[in-house]
């Protein structure tokens, strides 16, 4: 399993990537067609025409990294995207997904726990609350 932390970004870059591309091609690629900082340590993915092979570029400790998979069977599910968009913000799982060539659009995500705001003093559950209060 992928393990980022959430201040990492996932970025899939949209359009034709030739993945003869190396390091420098991709980074400039980030730097001209995405806008963004290399030097970031967000992750930025790149697909190749036929959807069968991704490059993942990172800036790590003194020098990029290049992770390169290419799928022997099928294609990665990208995402459905606006036609004028550079790239598609990912998370984590999607970004596993994207490479394990799971369709995540078809995965239903359960809706996020929240807690509920506690009303009154720390520690004092609402119900005693309304318990200890002086009728007049």
């Amino acid at each position: 399993m992928l393990t980022l932390p959430p201040s990492v970004k996932v970025y899939l870059a949209l359009g034709q990537v030739d993945m003869r591309n190396g390091f420098d091609g991709l980074l400039g690629r980030v730097q001209s067609v995405l806008k963004a900082d290399p030097y970031s340590g967000h992750l930025f993915v790149f697909v190749s025409r036929r959807a069968d092979r991704a490059k993942v570029l990172f800036w790590d400790v003194g020098g990029f990294v290049l992770y390169y998979k290419r799928l022997e069977m099928g294609k990665f599910r990208l995402p459905t995207v606006h036609a004028d968009a550079a790239s598609v913000q990912m998370d984590a799982t999607e970004l596993a997904m994207l490479l394990d060539g799971i369709d995540y659009s078809r995965v239903r995500r359960p809706v996020p726990w929240t807690p509920k705001p506690v009303i009154g003093p720390i520690g004092c559950p609402p119900k005693k609350l309304l318990d200890t209060r002086s009728r007049s």
